[in-house]
């Protein structure tokens, strides 16, 4: 049954996997009433997972781990660990070095979800891998907004459901993952090679200006996700709603993202993905701007920009992985993505730690801090556009 449609499968799975990424962020504002965290608690347990998933793409990266192990076993024993290692939070929830050491964990556990993902997707449909790539991508963001769902289903129960529930999506994703197997056009890869090889593909120029786009890109997404729980609730409190709308909320403004990434994937096959991925990030860098200008204005006004944001903000993520996979060096790619990945997920833990410290004393104006991330990747894609221009 699994085999059958086999990139349906995937994506379902990448979905049910990473919802353990922002489990926790799921059920925050229940945490700070249960057990006393503040946000910067909140901050330090995202950055944790952030680390968590660096320090094991890296291992990946460097290993060659991902190439000596069948991708979709790897899969399916990370999604099995980060699905024990998610529940056990909840027995360290009231040390916050504990919490932090299991959310670190749990990241470790993701850097064998979300990369062998795209492995995968690429041993069933080299074909139209680009396309399937925005469906994964798409099903990541959805996956990181499920906690928020979650937390919305069981409102009325404690705040350990979430994450029992989203533990048990990822033990589902193993399965399905298990169940499948590796498809039949997985590419050769090398037997052995320099740990460090990835970093060579940089000296590409328009592999180099990808991944510079990709790393503005990641400055501003993950430090967005983990505001909007907190910008949503500023409306709420504004509008005099109820609290209980607020995972609800939280939940749509990120899964937005999955339309965004699909549509853009579509429209990539007309204008290219370079065009796509520009526009996106103008988008979202427009909004790091103007954003904070119009906090007096319509609390409708500011969700319904929030909900621009969240298509626009990930809409160009599988795009720069298309163009950093269509100009990296064949013979290095995976190491050359993974390392990629592993840079861009560092810079998100800087940008994550500012605006969950500074959002109690500078409001909206913490948003400022995201805006060199936009700004810096469009410089860089300048470059993309150049030497395409030059060869």
């Amino acid at each position: 049954m699994f085999t059958r449609y086999p990139l349906v499968t995937i994506v379902i799975a990448q979905l049910f996997g990473t919802s353990l990424w922002f489990s926790v962020n799921g059920v925050g504002l229940a945490l700070q009433e249960a057990v006393g965290l503040s946000e910067s608690d909140l901050g330090l347990l995202t950055i944790a997972v952030q680390a968590g998933f660096i320090t094991g793409t890296l291992l990946i990266a460097t290993t060659g781990l991902a190439d000596r192990i069948r991708a979709s076993h790897l899969f399916a024993i990370s999604a099995v660990l980060g699905a024990l290692i998610n529940a056990a939070f909840i027995g360290a929830a009231e040390s916050v070095t504990l919490a932090a050491v299991a959310r670190f964990a749990t990241g470790l556990s993701l850097a064998g979800i979300y990369p062998l993902g795209m492995k995968l997707v690429v041993s069933w449909t080299p074909s139209h891998a680009g396309a399937a790539l925005g469906w994964l991508v798409g099903m990541l963001t959805l996956g990181i907004a499920s906690p928020h769902l979650l937390r919305g289903l069981t409102l009325h129960l404690p705040w350990q459901w979430p994450l029992l529930l989203a533990s048990l999506l990822a033990l589902a994703a193993a399965l399905m993952i298990f169940k499948l197997g590796v498809g039949p056009h997985l590419p050769a890869t090398a037997k052995s090679g320099r740990p460090w090889a990835g970093l060579a593909a940089f000296k590409q120029p328009r592999f180099r200006a990808a991944a510079l786009g990709y790393f503005g890109h990641c400055w501003e997404l993950y430090a967005l996700w983990a505001l909007v729980p907190f910008l949503v609730a500023r409306e709420l409190e504004r509008l005099g709603a109820a609290n209980s709308a607020q995972p609800w909320l939280s939940f749509a403004v990120i899964a937005l993202g999955l339309p965004g990434c699909v549509l853009a994937g579509k429209w990539s096959r007309q204008i290219g993905s370079a065009r796509v991925a520009c526009v996106a990030l103008a988008t979202s860098g427009a909004l790091c701007l103007v954003y904070p200008l119009l906090g007096s204005a319509s609390p409708w006004l500011l969700l319904v920009l929030l909900g621009v944001w969240g298509v626009s903000v990930i809409a160009d993520s599988a795009q720069f992985s298309a163009l950093a996979s269509a100009t990296a060096p064949p013979e290095r790619l995976g190491a050359a993505l993974a390392m990629m990945n592993a840079i861009g997920f560092g810079l998100t833990i800087p940008s994550i730690a500012l605006v969950t410290a500074l959002w109690l004393s500078q409001s909206l104006a913490v948003i400022w801090w995201l805006l060199p991330g936009p700004i810096l990747g469009l410089i860089a894609m300048r470059g993309f556009s150049a030497h395409k221009q030059l060869s």
